[in-house]
């Protein structure tokens, strides 16, 4: 069992992705913006970070490079899942220094697989 935090703004997407997390019997740590999200990673260490990139104060891809610039979470995989479904979104959120990108809406079997590929 891990612990991922999860970060978005829209409470039913942090639901949707909380009960992807659960089923696969792992624990959430819930953050609704970037600030809060990069701080409860230094905190709490969680083994995978699912993060939208769409957020008010500050968006994912400045919390993901915030992430990975941090000597204690920089390894930690990070999934963005994002409505931003572009190609130069995704090639610009791998650069950032993303795992992964899933795009919404997203398949939660899709959510899942991903996960188990991290977390394995």
């Amino acid at each position: 069992m891990a612990t991922i935090l999860i970060v978005d703004d829209t409470p039913s997407e942090l639901a949707l992705m909380r009960s992807v997390v659960q089923r696969l019997g792992h624990l959430v740590i819930p953050a609704h913006n970037g600030k809060i999200a990069v701080q409860l990673a230094s905190e709490h260490k969680p083994g995978l970070v699912l993060l939208d990139i769409v957020m008010p104060d500050q968006d994912g891809f400045v919390t993901c490079r915030q992430i990975r610039k941090c000597s204690e979470t920089s390894e930690i995989p990070i999934i963005l899942v994002s409505s931003k479904n572009g190609e130069s979104d995704k090639f610009w959120g791998m650069k950032q220094g993303a795992s992964d990108y899933i795009c919404k809406p997203f398949n939660p079997d899709q959510l899942a697989a991903s996960i188990r590929k991290f977390l394995s």
